[in-house]
């Protein structure tokens, strides 16, 4: 039980920072909203910013694999 705990508060930080590392447009104008006007469009992910969407899914899935083996102990 101690360790399901500590790995969800390793994996729960680790989230917080891929998910904030992750950014969705260039610049300080996306921190203030603005985003060029190509809102409409995907963005293509390659190389370290593929992995690390790759791997957030990933540990999205462990933590939520975990909360549930920690609900049911």
């Amino acid at each position: 039980m101690f360790f399901v705990t500590i790995a969800q508060i390793v994996i729960g930080i680790t989230l917080i920072v891929l998910i904030l590392l992750q950014e969705r447009s260039s610049g300080m104008s996306g921190l203030l909203g603005g985003g060029g006007g190509d809102t409409g469009h995907y963005q293509i992910r390659r190389g370290m910013e593929k992995k690390m969407f790759i791997t957030t899914i990933i540990l999205v899935i462990a933590f939520a694999t975990l909360s549930l083996l920690h609900l049911f102990q």
